[in-house]
């Protein structure tokens, strides 16, 4: 069995890594949601970042809400993408979505992402 685990080694923590995807992303993933943006890292497995401004959610338990969201849903696809590093931005309208929307327009996007990632490295 695989493991679903979310290690700090899976997450963007510096400064310095997110300014490396968000300087010249090759892969983008977007919906009036979302965007993601993608990087290769020298790893073998991916890393995730998260970005919800306070203009986008006032309230810290919507943020909240969302990124738990966000990390949970990337647990169970971070088997299904290659090393790349990634950058989840919320935008205006996030927080009208309930948990169940939520979940199902990121399974999309994680998708969509993944196949652009592997297209990007086959080139």
């Amino acid at each position: 069995m695989s493991r679903y685990a979310y290690p700090r080694e899976l997450r963007l923590l510096t400064p310095a890594d997110f300014q490396n995807v968000f300087n010249n992303p090759p892969v983008k993933a977007v919906s009036n949601e979302f965007t993601f943006l993608a990087k290769p890292n020298e790893r073998d497995y991916p890393r995730v970042g998260v970005t919800i401004s306070k203009k986008v959610a006032k309230r810290a338990v919507d943020r909240n809400r969302i990124k738990r969201i966000i990390r949970e849903t990337f647990r169970l696809k971070q088997h299904k993408l290659p090393g790349f590093d990634i950058i989840v931005i919320a935008k205006p309208g996030v927080t009208k979505l309930d948990n169940d929307a939520l979940s199902d327009l990121l399974d999309y996007l994680w998708r969509k992402l993944s196949k652009r990632c592997k297209q990007y490295s086959a080139e």
